[in-house]
């Protein structure tokens, strides 16, 4: 049976990962967060010590549960193509899950606040040579194109996330017009719209004769 402490840590988790996209790292109120998970301010510190330390522990358990799904995919024993694809799809889904959070995130590592900085310095490169090892595995196996990796890395990433950042950016602007809002949703942010860009992205790098089909 699991002990009314490991509740209440979930429970912290979960609230900071609905006030967080709201707040940023900076402007994150521990009173709201005890508040919205129905806790008193003790339990916080009893688990957590303080709020740069929850934050830690939050941003690794978002990031970890997607790198995990991620290196699943990376190991499956269906080539470098095929592995490549899936792994853009976990990608994909974790981008746009929490696209509000990792604009909030990039902007206030772009103003120099070191909590952030410190989460994308030490992740980003974790899931970059994941792909980039797909990348050349494909290349090894006669599926992917000859170009350097460090070509190919940009342009399937940017496939993902530059649609789905700028998709969020308008979701959050007050003053956006509800038909660009709809538009965005269409054609940046929804299911399907992302499955296109991979598939686009896949037919552009892989060698036409070997009839690469994605799932």
């Amino acid at each position: 049976m699991n002990r009314p402490s490991q509740k209440i840590d979930a429970r912290l988790i979960a609230s900071g990962m609905v006030l967080l996209p709201q707040t940023g790292c900076a402007g994150l109120s521990v009173r709201k967060l005890v508040e919205h998970a129905g806790v008193n301010l003790g339990m916080f510190h009893y688990h957590f010590k303080n709020k740069d330390n929850f934050l830690r522990v939050l941003l690794r358990h978002m990031y970890e549960e997607m790198f995990a799904a991620l290196t699943l995919r990376a190991q499956a024993s269906q080539g470098g193509a095929r592995s490549l694809d899936g792994a853009l799809r976990v990608l994909a889904g974790f981008a746009s899950g929490h696209r509000h959070l990792l604009l909030t995130l990039l902007s206030e590592a772009l103003r120099g606040e070191a909590l952030p900085a410190a989460f994308l310095r030490e992740n980003l490169p974790r899931h970059i040579a994941v792909l980039a090892q797909l990348l050349r595995q494909g290349q090894a196996e006669g599926d992917i194109i000859d170009l350097p990796v460090v070509q190919l890395l940009p342009f399937v990433l940017g496939a993902i996330a530059g649609p789905l950042f700028a998709g969020g950016a308008l979701e959050r602007l007050p003053a956006a017009a509800p038909e660009l809002a709809a538009l965005a949703q269409q054609a940046l942010l929804s299911d399907q719209a992302i499955a296109l860009r991979i598939d686009l992205a896949m037919r552009a790098i892989l060698i036409a004769p070997k009839g690469f089909a994605p799932p």
